[in-house]
């Protein structure tokens, strides 16, 4: 896919997401999460990733009704494995756990970044940054 193509996928994502997708992004733009610098909707190989920290190569995916399906769920399953094989971290939560309990949401996901061992060169650039075309 052209880098247009996707930046174009990538804005469509953004119009179209899910309440809970919005409700956590207002908890994490700016740096108003413990300082830390979330993206959004930032394409990863053929997929688009929910949010991401580069520095601590932490993704954040919510879940909604449509990853309940045997077939969804195998999917989901092996691209976590893919990404964990590109050094990546990633933390699922269905949207009625951030819709319902965004305190516990916000609290689970700092006390795994503070837990994360820091990227070997520091810089959040671990071996699958270079399949990030943005």
């Amino acid at each position: 896919m052209r880098k247009g193509a996707k930046l174009r996928v990538d804005r469509n994502l953004r119009r179209t997401e899910t309440l809970a997708e919005k409700r956590l992004w207002e908890q994490l733009r700016n740096r108003t999460l413990d300082g830390l610098k979330f993206v959004r909707q930032a394409p990863f190989g053929p997929d688009v990733i929910d949010f991401l920290n580069r520095e601590h190569q932490f993704i954040i995916e919510t879940d909604g009704a449509t990853h309940s399906t045997d077939a969804e769920v195998i999917y989901d399953s092996r691209r976590t494995a893919f990404l964990a094989v590109e050094s990546y971290r990633v933390i699922r939560f269905q949207n009625d756990e951030i819709l319902n309990g965004m305190d516990e949401v916000l609290t689970l996901i700092i006390d795994v970044l503070q837990n994360l061992p820091r990227p070997q060169n520091g810089r959040g650039q671990g071996p699958g940054a270079k399949r990030w075309e943005r």
